[in-house]
C-alpha cells in the first residue's frame, strides 16, 4: 500500500512511499549509525541487496516511508513486525533515521506523522519503538509524536565491548483494530 501522493513540506523536502530500488540512498543514511554507533545494534552493515529486501518486506505488510530533498534521500522511517504471535498482529515497532545535516528540521517529525497515517489505514492500533541510550535527540523525536515512554530494558544490547540499554516508547494509533 502507498503511503498516498507526494507531499510537500515546508517547500524543503517531499514524504514518498520507499521502494527497493531506493535501497542504496537509504543504506548511505543507515550505515554510519551500524559502523560507528550504538544507536543501531546491528554489528556488520547489510549489503544493498538485503537493505532491499528489508524494504520490499515492509511495503508488504507495514509501510516504509522516505524523505527527499532536491531529490536526495534525507531521512526515512518505516515499520515492521512488533512480535511474531498472533496476538501482536495489530503492533507494530516503528524506526525513523535522519541524514546529517537534517536534524531538527522537521524531517523525523514529517516521517513519523504521514507513517502514522498509513499504519491506521492498514488497521494498526500500537506503535512501538526502542531507543539505544544514551540519545537525547531521539528521545525527544518520539516525545514530539506522542510517544510515550514505557520502560527502560537494562544492559540488553552489547555493542564496542560495552553494554546498552534500550528505552521503550509507545503510541496509541487508533482504539480498535477493523472489524
Amino acid at each position: 500500500m502507498s503511503a498516498g501522493p507526494r507531499k510537500e513540506r515546508a517547500a524543503r523536502f517531499l514524504i514518498r512511499a520507499a521502494t527497493p530500488g531506493d535501497a542504496t540512498d537509504l543504506l548511505a543514511i543507515y550505515a554510519p549509525f551500524v559502523a560507528s554507533t550504538p544507536v543501531s545494534f546491528e554489528t556488520q552493515v547489510p549489503s544493498v541487496q538485503q537493505f532491499a529486501a528489508r524494504v520490499e518486506k515492509a511495503l508488504a505488510s507495514w509501510a516504509w516511508l522516505i524523505a527527499e530533498s532536491d531529490g536526495q534521500c534525507i531521512g526515512y522511517a518505516y515499520a515492521s513486525q512488533h512480535r511474531e504471535r498472533p496476538a501482536y498482529r495489530w503492533s507494530v515497532e516503528t524506526s525513523a533515521y535522519v541524514a546529517p545535516g537534517w536534524h531538527r528540521q522537521g524531517v523525523g517529525r514529517g516521517l513519523y506523522l504521514d507513517l502514522f497515517a498509513a499504519l491506521v489505514r492498514r488497521g494498526y492500533c500500537n506503535a512501538y519503538a526502542g531507543i539505544a541510550l544514551p540519545n537525547e535527540a531521539s528521545i525527544a523525536l518520539h516525545r514530539a509524536v506522542g510517544f510515550e515512554p514505557i520502560g527502560i530494558f537494562r544492559s540488553v544490547g552489547r555493542k564496542f565491548d560495552r553494554w546498552h540499554d534500550v528505552s521503550w516508547w509507545q503510541r496509541r494509533l487508533q482504539e480498535e483494530p477493523p472489524q
